[in-house]
């Protein structure tokens, strides 16, 4: 491929001149620097009782060496394909074991030098780990005693890692059933392959709104490529690496054995493949399976879902959900829709679940309930108790139902009836326990069950376990956190009969560690790991939630960082001694004033500079705005997006008024910035505003007529909306955009609806009308990026940037 794909294409925004820049990466100033260069602290895997805990080392980033490495974008499929494996997979290079949370971890022998750890999966035992390693050909197959802290090989590298499931544990934790691949697949290279003829596809006439999908199947060498991608056999991997075919090659995406182990749950894709949607939308067959291998049932045979009704509550006609109940040796449980899918259709009951127990005997399936909104899912806990939930993303509503399978006909009995973004309202998760078959079901005393929530309130967050009587409806506090200088998140329950909790805690300067917490007692928390903060050089940095009210009265809040040493009582009083400010948010919609007004910030929360984040700029001078809430209501009848610009204007003041109100800032010098939908932000402020200075917009979209049946939160079309698409697109207002603006997309982007095209032609607009703009182009990067080299390069880039157009702007 040429070299000037690779470059970076800029506008030099100095002399609004339109020339290329052929640059190489650089690295941001010293202090961004020394943030980025540091050691990530381990990945946490605990067995089911919380006893043994596994932690998995990673690089903190990875090099443009690996994220240039082949690449084929198959069906919404990203392999790499010389290994077989999904490309851009997070992998860990080294194991350390802590046996009975205690005593100091210790390395885990026998695994190779370089390794590339992925896919950690516990044994039902809790005894083993197994992983897969990435090597030059394939994926090999590894397993960790536990105990000993040892590692073993068990297979070369045959492993498919391309798609679904690359393995599943059996229920005797003594072997696997794993995707192999049949033979090394010799993919077509759809560049230099010479075509047959053309592609061609056709509509019947029957509506099929589907939104933008990434990397869709184009011709005959994809579909090709793609069915080699997919094919694995099944195979029978013991510990000891002893193999046994158990299923002949597919097209294989799931495999799920029943809670007693005698029966397997398959997903196999079917031709023909779809040119209009990814692999998971394909047409689908479920079937069920002995542990001979022989076929007992077919559960269903779904068509492509390609033509589905308009909306987020629209779903497949065909059995869906289809799953195995946890509290049961071999049953099924499926999903039918009673509206057809469509949630123009009005029904008292949207939803219809059956029961289906085994040998799946044709005709046998039971109605078990039915719901008046679309099912949620289930938790399983006995015969007589489950919990079922239903929702509707429309009116924001979400239920919680107390069920017993044992008498349908008492019927669902409410327990929660409530917004799903009223957060003071969460009553917080139900807690789970794994029962004989090794499954995860409602953990039950009588009919007292626990609940652990977030505990967001008017006056802060504060997480808690309550006890919920499930008859009585009755709720008992056992455990609140009153920490105010600190976030204490609740991870489970370790025992209930001692109290024992398993608590993460952190502070603005306290990198997050876990601790046992004793409810009901007063004694202090007993520490289990001892991560260090790899960030020490914020210390000194201020950080606070400041609330506010936008002009309408809604209440906002957001994060505000100041530098270290910075003093807040002594407010200069000249523009020239206040600080610059760069403010970062992502819009979201809500229908109704009363959720979009709740705080969901901790000031308390440890400060973790990421790659996309802009933190960074505290330690170069700047007091930074973080998370500002940009709600955008709709309420009753009203679409939000009706009057997005408005309140997006009105968001952006309130902040700015907010800080400037505190005496610390110049609010001449405020840079705005956002990733993705807040990308689409920043492009909107900086064309229909003159509140800021500069704006930072990284892979974003904005022309919405490129995204038509949907975007966001925007259940409508363009056809049916075209003012509010049109409006809501800073490409149709290319010509009143004169706001300095730093321009960043993935080379790859990978995500539905921000295609690099996006950016392309919004930059190739802006520079048509001489806007003072700067676009970057990142070589192979995708929506968020990877490359250390590339998020360097980012950094130095936004602090150009930010220093030139704003810090040392001229008034």
């Amino acid at each position: 491929m040429k070299n000037w794909i690779f470059t970076f294409a800029a506008l030099v925004c100095a002399t609004f001149a339109f020339s290329q820049e052929a640059l190489t990466y650089q690295k941001p100033p010293k202090e961004i620097l020394e943030l980025v260069d540091v050691e990530r602290a381990p990945s946490v895997f605990m067995d089911s009782k919380k006893q043994n805990l596994v932690y998995a080392y990673s690089p903190m980033y990875k090099t443009i060496d690996e994220v240039s490495e082949p690449e084929m974008k198959l069906a919404g499929q990203r392999i790499n394909p010389l290994t077989n494996m999904t490309s851009g997979a997070r992998y860990f290079t080294r194991v350390t074991v802590q046996l009975n949370r205690s005593g100091e971890p210790k390395e885990v022998s026998g695994l190779p030098a370089n390794a590339k750890l992925v896919n950690f999966a516990w044994s039902p035992d809790d005894q083993y780990i197994a992983c897969g390693n990435i090597v030059a050909n394939g994926v090999e197959l590894w397993m960790i005693r536990v105990s000993t802290q040892k590692a073993s090989k068990i297979s070369d590298a045959v492993l498919n890692g391309n798609l679904g499931t690359m393995f599943t544990w059996l229920n005797d934790s003594q072997s696997l059933l794993v995707h192999v691949l049949p033979q090394k697949p010799v993919y077509t290279d759809v560049v230099t392959a010479v075509p047959t003829g053309p592609s061609v596809s056709v509509s019947d006439g029957s509506k099929a709104q589907n939104r933008t999908y990434p990397d869709l199947l184009r011709n005959k060498i994809d579909e090709k490529n793609f069915e080699l991608m997919a094919t694995s056999e099944l195979v029978l991997i013991g510990l000891d690496g002893t193999r046994k075919q158990w299923k002949s090659a597919d097209l294989y995406t799931r495999e799920s054995f029943s809670p007693d182990g005698k029966y397997v749950l398959i997903n196999t894709i079917q031709k023909p493949f779809s040119y209009a949607v990814p692999w998971s939308r394909f047409a689908m067959k479920t079937e069920v399976y002995d542990m001979s291998g022989k076929l007992v049932q077919t559960i269903e045979n779904r068509p492509v879902l390609d033509k589905l009704p308009k909306g987020f509550m629209a779903v497949e006609s065909n059995k869906r959900s289809i799953a195995w109940r946890s509290d049961e040796p071999a049953t099924l449980t499926y999903v039918l829709a009673l509206d057809g899918g469509d949630p123009e259709v009005k029904v008292d009951f949207r939803d219809e679940i059956f029961t289906w127990k085994a040998p799946f005997t044709s005709g046998s399936a039971t109605s078990f309930v039915k719901t008046p909104q679309r099912f949620g899912g289930i938790i399983w806990g006995r015969a007589d108790v489950c919990i079922v939930y239903d929702s509707w993303y429309n009116t924001r509503n979400e239920k919680t139902y107390l069920f017993n399978p044992a008498n349908p006909s008492k019927g669902l009995v409410v327990l929660f009836d409530r917004n799903s973004q009223d957060e003071y309202s969460n009553p917080g998760n139900f807690e789970t326990i794994r029962n004989q078959y090794n499954r995860y079901v409602l953990q039950l005393n009588g009919m007292e069950t626990y609940m652990i929530g977030e505990g967001y309130t008017e006056k802060g967050q504060f997480p808690f376990v309550n006890q919920f009587n499930l008859s009585t409806k009755t709720t008992k506090n056992l455990y609140r956190s009153t920490y105010t200088n600190k976030l204490e998140a609740i991870s489970g329950i370790i025992d209930i009969k001692k109290g024992e909790l398993l608590v993460r805690i952190e502070s603005p300067t306290e990198y997050p560690n876990y601790y046992i917490r004793k409810m009901g007692g007063k004694s202090a928390p007993v520490a289990i790991t001892a991560f260090k903060n790899p960030f020490a050089a914020m210390n000194g940095v201020s950080k606070e939630v400041i609330k506010y009210k936008r002009a309408d009265g809604l209440e906002l809040s957001a994060t505000l960082y100041l530098p270290a040493g910075y003093d807040k009582k002594k407010k200069p009083t000249g523009a020239s001694q206040k600080l610059p400010m760069v403010m970062w948010a992502y819009p979201q919609e809500f229908k109704d004033k009363n959720s979009a007004a709740q705080n969901t910030k901790n000031p308390n929360e440890f400060i973790f500079p990421n790659y996309g984040s802009p933190i960074y700029w505290v330690m170069c001078g700047y007091a930074v705005l973080d998370d500002a809430a940009f709600p955008i209501v709709g309420e009753g009848d009203a679409e939000p997006n009706d009057t997005f610009m408005e309140q997006l204007v009105a968001n952006a003041k309130a902040a700015i008024d907010a800080v400037d109100s505190l005496g610390y800032i110049d609010r001449k010098k405020v840079a705005i910035g956002g990733h993705s939908y807040g990308a689409f932000m920043t492009a909107n402020l900086l064309t229909h505003s003159d509140l800021f200075a500069a704006g930072i917009a990284r892979s974003g979209a904005y022309n919405r007529t490129l995204t038509p049946f949907g975007f966001q939160g925007e259940e409508r079309n363009y056809w049916e909306a075209q003012k509010t698409y049109n409006e809501m697109s800073p490409f149709n207002y290319a010509d009143k955009m004169k706001t300095p603006m730093l321009l960043v997309h993935g080379e790859n982007d990978n995500n539905p609806g921000t295609f690099p095209i996006q950016s392309e032609r919004y930059f190739q607009a802006l520079k048509g009308f001489g806007a003072p703009v700067r676009y970057v182009v990142l070589p192979k990067e995708s929506h968020g990026y990877a490359a250390k080299e590339s998020i360097l390069h980012l950094l130095w880039e936004q602090d150009q940037f930010l220093e030139k157009y704003v810090k040392n702007r001229v008034n």
